[in-house]
């Protein structure tokens, strides 16, 4: 733009977007992981079948009695089913007895 000066302006735009959700508080922590059970949750996209079995040998040397859900009991959560898989996910966890999540995806 000129405004008759020597000088150049131009307009700037903020690089983010408007927020679209608001702030939500974050579920609180679990003081342990012992005798805790863990779900795996998993989009069959990188090599989550190497990488689980790695954090379930970790986490069950620190945390006694740790059990966990294998990602086979859920499905995909990426894919044509994932909005079934996602929708049963809530009464799945109650149903099971989840104490906490592990979500693996392809990042």
């Amino acid at each position: 733009m000129n405004t008759g000066s020597s000088e150049t302006n131009f307009a700037a735009v903020w690089p983010r977007g408007r927020r679209a959700v608001a702030h939500q508080a974050l579920a609180e922590r679990l003081p342990t992981l012992e005798g805790k059970k863990i779900a795996q949750l998993w989009d069959y996209l990188f090599r989550g079948d190497e990488i689980f079995p790695l954090l379930e040998q970790g986490l069950a040397q620190r945390f006694p009695g740790v059990q966990f859900v294998k990602y086979e009991t859920f499905g995909s959560t990426h894919g044509d089913r994932e909005h079934d898989v996602l929708d049963r996910m809530p009464e799945t966890l109650r149903r099971l007895g989840v104490d906490a999540v592990i979500s693996g995806m392809a990042c």
